[in-house]
């Protein structure tokens, strides 16, 4: 099984990706920030690992997905509204066993500095394989979007997926970059 965590600020889109993964509603998404107040796990299938990838552990495997609470406030560098000190932790323990973290940016407002210093310990402490999303470029300007994805790809180190959950724009790559970043995720 290879857990896959969606983890990101407040009402970045986290709770749409896994309903647009899975293909149907499972999070309940509003546009009120801090909807999602927990952790929401749902398998999202078996993933086939084509042929023509190097896939050091075998063909298949189960994923689950693995929606949480919103970590930050998006507009101030604050934990989130709905999350009490236990739930936080709690959060973070799930995060740190998962085998995938979809890193989700909001496009508004963007890379917030505590999930910037979260990205790096997730990837270099815990050493985790990170998806970077850059979600609702629909609603930024085409040379902002541009400009935002230079903005990270520097600080984390990292070339982003620049998404739109009303367009779909960038949503191939993602599930691309999903079944590459799979078939290397750690086997306990």
């Amino acid at each position: 099984m290879i857990k896959v965590a969606i983890i990101g600020a407040e009402n970045v889109g986290k709770s749409t990706l896994m309903n647009a993964l899975l293909g149907k509603k499972v999070s309940e998404t509003q546009p009120i920030p801090g909807t999602t107040k927990g952790i929401i796990k749902r398998a999202f299938g078996t993933v086939k690992i084509p042929k023509t990838m190097k896939n050091p552990f075998g063909g298949a495997d189960e994923l689950v997905l693995i929606d949480t609470a919103g970590l930050y406030d998006p507009q101030y560098e604050l934990r989130g509204k709905v999350l009490s000190e236990e739930k936080f932790k709690e959060l973070l323990n799930e995060i740190a066993s998962a085998d995938v973290i979809i890193n989700m940016i909001d496009a508004q407002y963007g890379l917030h500095r505590g999930m910037e210093k979260l990205h790096h310990i997730l990837k270099f402490r815990y050493e985790k394989p990170i998806i970077v999303v850059v979600n609702k470029i629909d609603l930024i300007p085409k040379e902002k979007v541009e400009e935002l994805r230079e903005i990270i790809k520097k600080r984390l180190e990292q070339e982003p997926i620049m998404l739109s959950l009303v367009t779909y724009e960038g949503f191939n790559e993602l599930l691309e970059k999903l079944v590459y970043y799979a078939q290397y995720a750690k086997k306990s």
